[in-house]
């Protein structure tokens, strides 16, 4: 029998989240017995999934198919969340909500990038495929880099802050933010498992940061939908944003992320006083090559 390819991941989440867990956390008792293993047992996950525990090694192993129906008591069992319920059933291929995106060259609507445009008052930017940063306004420019001397195949979000100096330095709480990045990447993964790109990135990344290779392996996942962001810029100082990102309805899978602050904040003072700074250095370069 030919197993899907994606079998020995689904075991890699498996023996992740297990790892993850502590007895007392899914309602087993605390024995006095010295535990091998980081989390819990192969047995205890099969006796919570009540499947038997030659099947679920098997499992782990990918050495089986796995049925909806059980991977629904093993997402019961090891306490997954929504975003990593989501992630399992598509790693294992028994959803049809995964998309299937030809690999061609990332562009915006038109509409969309007006939109960027009218966006003067906050920083944003369109993330594609594999986290790319698609477009961005001169908003997001003021705020991080010039994202147009980036090299196109270094313009993604999750390598610019693992991998560049300046884009990292900016993010106060940077283990929080790459650790939360990496998670959703994982979540492009399990999208398409197969692109060449994801996989010419994540090994670029897991070969010049141990960090990321670590979390990486940890399989955690989620849409990063939302949260707040604080930055220390070296023109304004200390900034403290909300971050939101949109879904765009074309069902190309971009999304819009925008970054913004409660009106009369030092942050939003701050952010005001950032933007102009950034009009008027443009305004200051054009002069000086027209000269």
């Amino acid at each position: 029998m030919t197993l899907p390819s994606d079998s020995g991941q689904v075991g890699d989440f498996l023996k992740a989240r297990r790892a993850q867990l502590t007895p007392r956390e899914v309602g087993l008792p605390e024995t006095s017995t010295r535990r091998r293993v980081r989390g819990l047992r192969r047995t205890e996950v099969a006796q919570l999934a009540s499947i038997s525990v030659e099947y679920y090694t098997r499992l782990e192993q990918g050495r089986v198919r796995v049925s909806a129906s059980v991977l629904s008591t093993l997402a019961r069992a090891l306490r997954l969340d929504e975003d990593q319920q989501t992630y399992l059933y598509e790693l294992a291929g028994k959803t049809d909500a995964r998309p299937r995106r030809r690999r061609t060259v990332q562009r915006i609507r038109p509409a969309m990038r007006r939109l960027l445009d009218q966006l003067t008052e906050t920083p944003a930017l369109v993330l594609g495929q594999r986290m790319d940063i698609v477009e961005w306004n001169s908003g997001a420019s003021a705020l991080y880099l010039d994202f147009a001397k980036v090299p196109a195949p270094q313009r993604n979000y999750v390598y610019l802050l693992f991998a560049d100096p300046t884009f990292r330095s900016l993010h106060t709480q940077w283990a929080h933010d790459a650790r939360t990045a990496v998670a959703a990447l994982r979540m492009e993964a399990a999208r398409d498992p197969d692109d060449p790109e994801l996989a010419r990135l994540v090994g670029e990344l897991s070969l010049r940061d141990k960090d990321f290779r670590t979390w990486w392996a940890e399989h955690q996942v989620n849409t990063a939908t939302f949260g707040t962001k604080s930055y220390r810029h070296p023109v304004v100082g200390d900034l403290t944003l909300d971050c939101d990102t949109w879904l765009s309805p074309d069902g190309s899978g971009q999304r819009l992320l925008v970054l913004t602050c409660e009106p009369g904040t030092p942050s939003h003072d701050a952010l005001r006083i950032l933007l102009s700074w950034n009009v008027e250095q443009a305004i200051s370069t054009t002069g000086d090559q027209s000269d």
